[in-house]
């Protein structure tokens, strides 16, 4: 659920000619950053041109994420955004917008699904005082900072990018293995 103002709405920046963003909340300047800030904390805002009055969150919403891009974060690979490209003006391009927020949504509510289910799997789990223990909340690990990533359109550098070095025996791994294609059928169930 997305925090308002007292509930009374989003909060509403202006931006002005020289791309000053203002916020009218606490009564500051404030920059894409403290909006994309603002983003991630689930916070509604509305940005509108502060002659006009015109409605240009999209336009600023966009930007952000050309800054995220452009800081060698990225996200959306470049075959997504030839295809993006290709349907401004195809006949389906009405049908794009609610398409890719319903994927969204759908990921979102996925990637709670298997959190819980991966977390519900090993609380109960034979293996949940050895080394494979070990090694699944460190996929947890990776797996929250890559979706965080993922929320937040920037990489996070302060939890495990890759995957830990063979630390185990070849048994451990072959019993990872059976224990990720199990929580996999729980997921699927989940899913239907």
């Amino acid at each position: 659920m997305k925090k308002t103002v007292s509930d009374g709405g989003p909060v509403i920046i202006k931006k002005y000619a020289n791309r000053r963003l203002y916020n009218t909340e606490t009564s500051s300047y404030i920059t894409l950053d403290h909006l994309a800030a603002m983003t991630r904390e689930g916070r509604d805002f509305k940005v509108v041109d502060a002659k006009s009055d015109d409605d240009i969150t999209h336009n600023v919403l966009t930007q952000i994420i050309m800054e995220e891009e452009s800081r060698g974060q990225t996200m959306l690979p470049v075959s997504f955004l030839r295809q993006l490209i290709s349907l401004y003006g195809d006949s389906m391009q009405a049908m794009v917008p609610g398409y890719l927020e319903a994927s969204m949504d759908s990921f979102r509510r996925n990637q709670e699904q298997f959190k819980s289910a991966v977390e519900g799997a090993f609380a109960n789990s034979p293996f949940a005082n050895t080394p494979f223990a070990e090694i699944a909340k460190r996929n947890m690990a990776m797996f929250e900072a890559a979706t965080s990533a993922f929320k937040a359109g920037a990489a996070n550098d302060s939890t495990a990018t890759s995957a830990p070095a063979a630390e185990g025996s070849e048994g451990e791994m072959r019993a990872l293995r059976a224990e990720l294609a199990r929580l996999q059928e729980k997921v699927d169930k989940l899913a239907k």
